[in-house]
């Protein structure tokens, strides 16, 4: 594991920004996966402010998305088609075509997550993974119990995560409680991760993926198994390391 420490959230995000640009440079017709929630929206600003200065197109970058909501359409507000719709592709140059998320109202769900896995491999795999830390150590929708090996599927998602993205909603009774998401094994595919992690409240799991068992109770301790991650954490995040 590569740790970059940074002051705070908006280095984080800077930070990011310029790794990843460097790979979209770098790699013939690179494939990134995304994230969502409030952790990469910096990311994402920064992504568009350095294609509006011309600094980098988006014209051969195929995006996958981690996970998905079940039961809400691409055009619900709170789904994460929408979100990565807002937050980054309707501001850059990239192809509506190249940019994959899980639908979370497909009619046959257990197809819909092999055919996911099935359209990451037909794209030779993605070469830069950007990664969230729940504070229960989840990476996507994969929450603690989730098998090492499990596969892009249907999960539950646990109380805590629940707890957690019912800021989004008007309620907590409104927040999904399953989604589609990309197993464990598959992120492990991923040529590079970049996991950011900002904020005092997030310590104790950085603490845990970093320094911790490596256990499926907490699923982010794999990833000081894989070849090649780069942790960008600010300093309120790394204060008990």
């Amino acid at each position: 594991m590569k740790i970059i420490k940074v002051k705070d959230y908006d280095e984080m995000s800077t930070t990011a920004c310029e790794l990843m640009v460097d790979r979209i440079k770098t790699i013939k017709n690179p494939v990134l996966g995304l994230a969502t929630g409030s952790t990469p929206i910096g990311l994402y600003e920064q992504l568009i402010e350095t294609y509006k200065q011309d600094h980098v197109s988006f014209k051969n970058v195929t995006t996958f998305n981690l996970d998905e909501y079940i039961g809400l359409a691409k055009d619900n507000p709170n789904s994460y088609h929408f979100f990565m719709s807002e937050k980054l592709f309707n501001h850059i140059d990239i192809s509506p075509e190249k940019t994959y998320v899980p639908n979370g109202v497909a009619s046959d769900l257990k197809q819909e997550a092999v055919d996911y896995e099935r359209l990451i491999q037909k794209e030779n795999g993605i070469d830069l993974q950007v990664l969230g830390l729940g504070t229960n150590g989840h990476i996507a929708f994969n929450e603690p119990g989730t098998k090492f090996s499990s596969r892009t599927d249907i999960v539950d998602l646990a109380q805590a995560t629940l707890d957690a993205n019912a800021r989004f909603f008007d309620s907590i009774d409104e927040v999904p409680t399953q989604a589609v998401t990309m197993g464990i094994e598959s992120i492990m595919e991923g040529r590079e991760i970049v996991l950011l992690v900002s904020g005092e409240g997030k310590a104790e799991a950085l603490k845990s993926t970093i320094n911790g068992e490596v256990t499926e109770d907490f699923p982010a301790s794999i990833l000081q198994t894989h070849q090649n991650v780069t942790i960008i954490a600010d300093e309120a995040a790394l204060s008990l390391i």
